[in-house]
Protein backbone atom coordinates (compact mmCIF):
# COMPACT_ATOMS: atom_id res chain seq x y z
CA UNK A 1 0.00 0.00 0.00
CA UNK A 2 1.59 3.41 -1.06
CA UNK A 3 1.16 6.70 0.50
CA UNK A 4 -0.44 8.13 -2.38
CA UNK A 5 -4.12 7.38 -3.55
CA UNK A 6 -5.17 8.51 -7.21
CA UNK A 7 -9.07 9.52 -8.31
CA UNK A 8 -10.42 10.37 -11.61
CA UNK A 9 -13.65 11.76 -12.36
CA UNK A 10 -14.72 13.87 -15.23
CA UNK A 11 -11.58 14.45 -16.26
CA UNK A 12 -9.89 15.52 -13.05
CA UNK A 13 -7.10 13.59 -11.38
CA UNK A 14 -7.26 13.79 -7.56
CA UNK A 15 -3.63 12.36 -6.30
CA UNK A 16 -3.55 12.01 -2.65
CA UNK A 17 -0.97 12.13 -0.26
CA UNK A 18 -1.56 10.64 3.03
CA UNK A 19 1.88 9.64 5.14
CA UNK A 20 1.42 9.03 9.24
CA UNK A 21 2.12 10.96 11.26
CA UNK A 22 2.76 14.32 9.33
CA UNK A 23 3.22 13.61 5.97
CA UNK A 24 7.34 14.14 5.35
CA UNK A 25 7.92 13.21 1.92
CA UNK A 26 10.69 9.99 1.70
CA UNK A 27 11.95 8.48 -0.86
CA UNK A 28 9.68 5.81 -1.97
CA UNK A 29 6.48 8.57 -1.75
CA UNK A 30 8.95 10.65 -4.52
CA UNK A 31 9.23 7.55 -6.57
CA UNK A 32 5.45 6.61 -6.51
CA UNK A 33 4.65 10.29 -7.13
CA UNK A 34 6.54 10.29 -10.08
CA UNK A 35 5.16 6.79 -11.50
CA UNK A 36 1.58 8.48 -11.05
CA UNK A 37 2.60 11.23 -12.69
CA UNK A 38 4.12 9.05 -15.69
CA UNK A 39 1.01 7.39 -15.94
CA UNK A 40 -1.77 10.03 -15.77
CA UNK A 41 0.76 11.78 -18.43
CA UNK A 42 -0.47 9.15 -21.16
CA UNK A 43 -3.97 9.12 -20.03
CA UNK A 44 -4.56 12.78 -21.85
CA UNK A 45 -8.04 11.38 -23.14
CA UNK A 46 -8.93 10.58 -19.64
CA UNK A 47 -7.68 13.50 -17.56
CA UNK A 48 -7.08 17.29 -18.79
CA UNK A 49 -6.35 18.59 -15.03
CA UNK A 50 -4.33 16.93 -11.94
CA UNK A 51 -4.78 18.13 -8.57
CA UNK A 52 -2.35 17.38 -5.76
CA UNK A 53 -3.88 17.55 -2.20
CA UNK A 54 -3.24 16.04 1.29
CA UNK A 55 -5.48 13.11 3.57
CA UNK A 56 -3.77 14.58 6.91
CA UNK A 57 -5.34 17.42 8.63
CA UNK A 58 -3.46 20.75 8.42
CA UNK A 59 -0.74 19.44 6.68
CA UNK A 60 0.09 19.46 2.80
CA UNK A 61 3.37 18.12 2.43
CA UNK A 62 5.40 19.21 5.66
CA UNK A 63 8.74 19.02 4.28
CA UNK A 64 11.16 16.32 2.98
CA UNK A 65 11.66 13.54 5.15
CA UNK A 66 14.88 14.28 7.52
CA UNK A 67 16.41 10.74 6.85
CA UNK A 68 16.47 11.82 3.05
CA UNK A 69 18.63 15.21 4.58
CA UNK A 70 20.79 12.86 7.17
CA UNK A 71 21.33 10.95 4.06
CA UNK A 72 22.38 13.83 1.41
CA UNK A 73 25.09 15.46 4.66
CA UNK A 74 26.52 11.88 4.79
CA UNK A 75 26.84 11.17 1.00
CA UNK A 76 25.00 8.19 1.00
CA UNK A 77 22.55 8.48 -0.81
CA UNK A 78 22.74 7.26 -4.54
CA UNK A 79 22.95 8.91 -7.89
CA UNK A 80 19.23 7.86 -7.89
CA UNK A 81 18.12 8.48 -5.19
CA UNK A 82 19.58 12.11 -4.97
CA UNK A 83 17.26 12.27 -8.47
CA UNK A 84 13.82 11.47 -7.12
CA UNK A 85 13.10 14.94 -5.91
CA UNK A 86 14.33 17.09 -9.16
CA UNK A 87 12.38 14.36 -11.24
CA UNK A 88 8.72 13.85 -9.43
CA UNK A 89 8.99 17.74 -9.16
CA UNK A 90 9.87 17.82 -12.89
CA UNK A 91 7.32 15.53 -14.07
CA UNK A 92 5.11 18.44 -11.92
CA UNK A 93 6.00 21.08 -14.46
CA UNK A 94 6.30 18.61 -17.98
CA UNK A 95 3.54 16.52 -17.84
CA UNK A 96 0.72 17.91 -20.32
CA UNK A 97 -1.59 18.12 -17.74
CA UNK A 98 -1.95 21.51 -15.49
CA UNK A 99 -1.38 20.63 -12.26
CA UNK A 100 -2.91 22.34 -8.96
CA UNK A 101 -1.54 22.32 -6.06
CA UNK A 102 -4.78 22.08 -2.78
CA UNK A 103 -2.71 23.23 0.03
CA UNK A 104 -4.88 23.18 3.51
CA UNK A 105 -2.39 23.88 6.16
CA UNK A 106 1.46 23.75 6.29
CA UNK A 107 3.66 23.67 3.41
CA UNK A 108 7.48 24.23 4.31
CA UNK A 109 10.51 23.10 2.56
CA UNK A 110 9.72 20.98 0.21
CA UNK A 111 5.97 21.35 1.04
CA UNK A 112 6.46 24.47 -1.07
CA UNK A 113 8.68 23.35 -3.48
CA UNK A 114 5.90 20.50 -4.57
CA UNK A 115 3.68 23.56 -4.60
CA UNK A 116 5.84 26.22 -6.34
CA UNK A 117 6.53 22.85 -9.17
CA UNK A 118 2.92 23.18 -9.91
CA UNK A 119 1.23 25.37 -12.18
CA UNK A 120 -1.33 26.77 -10.12
CA UNK A 121 -1.43 27.05 -6.04
CA UNK A 122 -4.59 27.28 -4.23
CA UNK A 123 -4.90 27.25 0.13
CA UNK A 124 -7.32 27.30 2.38
CA UNK A 125 -7.22 29.78 4.99
CA UNK A 126 -5.39 28.10 7.70
CA UNK A 127 -2.46 27.24 5.57
CA UNK A 128 1.09 28.74 6.09
CA UNK A 129 4.40 28.34 3.86
CA UNK A 130 8.31 28.61 4.72
CA UNK A 131 11.45 27.66 3.15
CA UNK A 132 12.62 27.55 6.85
CA UNK A 133 16.22 25.72 5.38
CA UNK A 134 18.64 28.27 5.79
CA UNK A 135 17.91 28.34 9.83
CA UNK A 136 19.16 24.92 10.20
CA UNK A 137 22.45 25.94 8.10
CA UNK A 138 21.08 24.79 4.97
CA UNK A 139 19.55 26.21 1.74
CA UNK A 140 16.80 25.15 -0.53
CA UNK A 141 17.39 21.97 -2.13
CA UNK A 142 14.33 21.21 -3.93
CA UNK A 143 13.94 24.36 -6.58
CA UNK A 144 12.51 26.57 -3.98
CA UNK A 145 15.74 29.39 -5.09
CA UNK A 146 15.08 28.90 -8.59
CA UNK A 147 11.38 28.38 -9.00
CA UNK A 148 10.15 30.91 -5.90
CA UNK A 149 12.43 34.28 -7.66
CA UNK A 150 10.58 32.86 -11.01
CA UNK A 151 7.23 33.13 -9.40
CA UNK A 152 7.41 35.96 -7.04
CA UNK A 153 10.69 37.86 -8.28
CA UNK A 154 14.23 37.96 -7.17
CA UNK A 155 13.53 40.54 -3.93
CA UNK A 156 10.52 39.25 -2.46
CA UNK A 157 12.21 35.80 -3.05
CA UNK A 158 15.07 36.35 -1.52
CA UNK A 159 13.56 37.97 1.72
CA UNK A 160 11.82 34.75 2.19
CA UNK A 161 14.99 32.17 1.29
CA UNK A 162 17.20 34.36 3.66
CA UNK A 163 14.96 34.39 6.24
CA UNK A 164 12.76 31.59 6.53
CA UNK A 165 10.19 33.40 7.95
CA UNK A 166 6.20 31.93 8.19
CA UNK A 167 4.04 33.62 5.60
CA UNK A 168 0.12 33.18 6.14
CA UNK A 169 -2.39 32.74 3.38
CA UNK A 170 -3.03 37.14 2.92
CA UNK A 171 1.18 37.42 1.83
CA UNK A 172 1.07 34.28 0.40
CA UNK A 173 -1.54 35.22 -2.22
CA UNK A 174 -0.51 38.87 -2.39
CA UNK A 175 3.01 37.93 -3.42
CA UNK A 176 1.54 35.66 -5.98
CA UNK A 177 1.93 32.39 -4.60
CA UNK A 178 -1.44 31.34 -4.18
CA UNK A 179 -3.38 31.92 -6.86
CA UNK A 180 -6.52 31.96 -4.63
CA UNK A 181 -7.72 31.62 -0.73
CA UNK A 182 -10.56 29.53 0.02
CA UNK A 183 -12.72 29.03 3.29
CA UNK A 184 -11.09 26.21 5.84
CA UNK A 185 -14.64 25.20 6.26
CA UNK A 186 -15.32 22.72 3.29
CA UNK A 187 -12.30 23.02 1.53
CA UNK A 188 -11.95 19.91 0.19
CA UNK A 189 -14.56 20.11 -2.50
CA UNK A 190 -14.51 24.19 -2.78
CA UNK A 191 -11.01 23.59 -3.79
CA UNK A 192 -11.87 20.27 -6.01
CA UNK A 193 -14.64 22.61 -7.56
CA UNK A 194 -12.44 25.28 -8.34
CA UNK A 195 -10.16 22.96 -10.44
CA UNK A 196 -12.82 21.69 -11.82
CA UNK A 197 -13.61 24.52 -13.65
CA UNK A 198 -10.19 23.91 -15.66
CA UNK A 199 -11.56 20.77 -16.93
CA UNK A 200 -14.32 22.92 -18.73
CA UNK A 201 -12.08 23.90 -21.24
CA UNK A 202 -10.58 22.00 -23.95
CA UNK A 203 -7.52 19.39 -22.91
CA UNK A 204 -5.96 20.34 -25.99
CA UNK A 205 -5.97 24.45 -25.51
CA UNK A 206 -4.80 23.56 -21.72
CA UNK A 207 -1.67 21.26 -22.39
CA UNK A 208 -0.51 24.21 -25.20
CA UNK A 209 -1.17 27.06 -22.54
CA UNK A 210 0.75 24.97 -20.09
CA UNK A 211 3.46 24.82 -22.70
CA UNK A 212 3.61 28.33 -23.82
CA UNK A 213 4.00 29.44 -20.45
CA UNK A 214 6.47 27.24 -19.08
CA UNK A 215 8.58 26.82 -21.32
CA UNK A 216 8.20 30.58 -22.63
CA UNK A 217 9.85 31.53 -19.42
CA UNK A 218 13.05 29.38 -20.37
CA UNK A 219 13.50 31.26 -23.87
CA UNK A 220 14.13 34.72 -24.81
CA UNK A 221 11.22 37.04 -25.80
CA UNK A 222 11.45 36.64 -29.54
CA UNK A 223 11.82 32.67 -29.27
CA UNK A 224 8.73 32.61 -26.25
CA UNK A 225 6.75 34.30 -29.09
CA UNK A 226 7.41 31.76 -32.19
CA UNK A 227 6.71 28.86 -29.28
CA UNK A 228 3.44 30.41 -28.63
CA UNK A 229 2.17 30.95 -32.50
CA UNK A 230 3.64 27.43 -32.83
CA UNK A 231 1.61 25.96 -30.63
CA UNK A 232 -1.48 28.71 -31.66
CA UNK A 233 -1.35 26.72 -35.16
CA UNK A 234 -1.34 23.40 -33.42
CA UNK A 235 -4.48 23.96 -31.52
CA UNK A 236 -6.38 25.62 -33.82
CA UNK A 237 -8.09 22.90 -35.71
CA UNK A 238 -9.25 21.66 -32.51
CA UNK A 239 -11.26 24.59 -31.21
CA UNK A 240 -14.67 24.94 -31.03
CA UNK A 241 -15.82 28.34 -33.20
CA UNK A 242 -19.12 27.64 -32.87
CA UNK A 243 -19.52 28.46 -29.18
CA UNK A 244 -18.02 31.58 -29.56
Amino acid sequence: MGNWTVEVRNKLAVLTFGRLPDNQMDLDSLDELAGHLEDLAGRTDQVSVVMLKSSVDGIFIKHADLDILRRAAAGTLTPEQGSAWPRALGLLESIPQPVVAAIDGQAWGGGLETALASTLRIASTRSHFSQPEIRYGIIPGGGGTQRLPRLIGKGPAADLILTGRVIGTDEAHHLGILNAVLPAEGFAQLAEDWTAQLTRNPAPALFAAKRAVLDGLALPLNDGLTLERDLFRQVIPTSAFANL
